[in-house]
């Protein structure tokens, strides 16, 4: 037993550890996601699970201004809806997110709209971006939007008092502008909408 043990080389047991853990990898899918308990905010990405903290007070007032901003203008324009978390959006069934804000024009609504959910890629889709989901809203959901036909998003710093406006394009996202405090924000989506961004910030 010794001298067949010897045999072995450290890369070997190394391959067979990857060869298990991948193996024994977990993906999660929408009827996994239907059993998580309620009281907290779930998101599953490429079948990975991911739990949002309570957002901030000012995480709260930055989602109500701009969502009370974007309802105003789309209702009086009779354009579509205007949705914000807890709001289930399928993609797939092992990519399932909850934005924070989102649009749906008027069109799309009876193609995608649910008394449950929303199943199918958001015209318009705004994340606010906190210190543990930089990278998550930054790249993961940026790629995973761009690759679902998300028209148009919007990543919104609060620290830095910016909004980053992307559309969508043949390569993924592409940044039309990032606009700061003092300037009025312009939707190339919804054409009309100019958001004050002092009313936000």
């Amino acid at each position: 037993f010794i001298l067949l043990f010897s045999f072995y080389k450290p890369n070997m047991v190394i391959n067979m550890q990857m060869k298990t853990a991948t193996a024994t990898a977990i993906k999660f899918t929408y009827k996994d996601y239907l059993l998580l308990p309620e009281d907290k905010r779930y998101e599953i990405i490429d079948g990975e699970l991911f739990m949002a903290p309570a957002p901030s007070t000012y995480h709260q007032d930055i989602s109500r201004d701009i969502e009370f901003i974007l309802w105003n203008f789309v209702k009086e324009n009779d354009l579509g809806k205007i949705y914000y978390a807890p709001c289930d959006v399928i993609l797939s069934k092992s990519d399932i997110v909850q934005p924070d804000i989102l649009f749906i024009s008027k069109e799309r609504i009876p193609k995608i709209v649910t008394e449950k959910n929303v199943r199918g890629a958001p015209d318009l889709i705004i994340e606010i971006i906190s210190p543990s989901r930089i990278s998550r809203d930054k790249v993961l959901k940026k790629k995973l939007y761009a690759k679902y036909g998300v028209k148009e998003y919007w990543i919104i710093d609060y620290r830095k008092e910016e909004i980053e406006v992307m559309v969508l394009g043949e390569s993924g996202f592409k940044t039309v502008k990032k606009y700061r405090k003092d300037e009025t924000l312009e939707s190339p989506l919804i054409k009309g909408l100019r958001i004050d961004l002092r009313e936000v910030f």
